[in-house]
């Protein structure tokens, strides 16, 4: 398996974070044999940056099995004067596989973020985007995010957190973590059909939610994008539950299905050696 949307180093206060040999025990102890590792260089929702300097140190000896993103805090400089393609393309040459996370604090569509987009574009990279009330924001049915499938056609979007997995249902609340019964048609089956540069990882609660509020459609859900899913836990600290684990073990599904989603989209994606 190779888990997609993975942390090290100490990102909030009351926790050390963790550091590369605790996470590979954590894989060893789950069937886990390569993980994505996410850069945060922007001040929202966390307390700490880990930047991706720091990360391409901290996985400098695992590069077998541990693969960092990169990151870029859009609001450089005065505006218009920030050019992050030359800095993307430096990290990328010393290892990254990717951008993400991107946890900005701005509109999704932002002219800041869309000159990121941008050079991930000329490059051809791979985001991993988190979408909350504050972070890359949108208005419900993610019409910003829309806007960017649409002009960055060469980026591979990678959707994550509770207010993108909310769509997954037509009938979207408030709740960042809605219950019961997943009405078709939600936007996310939409953007699916729609654009082929996007993906999704199924990470953290609001992704093994989106799956298992509703057994049978989140069943239905994985075979029918069984090309564009990833597996992914989002783990960042020592004890924490991880049931996506768990689900994809005790699931049965088809053999090709469950290979694409916890091993051969992250390869193709980010562009792993096999």
């Amino acid at each position: 398996m190779i888990d997609t949307h993975t942390h090290l180093g100490q990102l909030r206060i009351e926790d050390s974070g963790l550091r590369p040999y605790q996470l590979l025990r954590w894989m060893d102890r789950h069937g886990i044999e390569k993980a994505i590792n996410m850069a945060v260089e922007v001040p929202e929702e966390l307390d700490f940056f880990v930047t991706t300097k720091e990360l391409l140190r901290m996985t400098r000896r695992h590069r077998d099995r541990l693969f960092p993103l990169c990151a870029v805090a859009p609001r450089h400089r005065y505006p218009g004067r920030f050019n992050p393609l030359p800095i993307i393309k430096m990290y990328m040459d010393n290892g990254c596989v990717g951008y993400g996370e991107n946890l900005c604090g701005l509109p999704v569509d932002d002219p800041m973020q869309q000159i990121v987009y941008a050079a991930c574009d000329e490059l051809k990279l791979p985001i991993v985007m988190h979408f909350d009330s504050w972070i890359n924001r949108d208005r419900r049915g993610l019409p910003g995010f829309e806007k960017m499938l649409q002009t960055f056609k060469n980026v591979k979007f990678i959707g994550h957190s509770p207010n993108f997995w909310r769509e997954i249902s037509k009938k979207v609340g408030k709740e960042g973590y809605p219950g019961g019964p997943v009405m078709p048609g939600g936007r996310v089956d939409e953007l699916f059909s729609k654009y082929k540069n996007l993906y999704a990882d199924l990470s953290a609660g609001s992704g093994y939610n989106a799956i298992t509020r509703d057994p049978e459609f989140g069943y239905e859900f994985l075979l029918r994008w069984q090309d564009r899913l990833m597996f992914a836990t989002d783990y960042l600290r020592i004890g924490q539950e991880t049931p996506i684990i768990d689900y994809f073990k005790n699931t049965e599904m088809p053999k090709r299905v469950y290979e694409k989603i916890t091993r051969k989209n992250a390869e193709k994606v980010f562009k792993l050696p096999k």
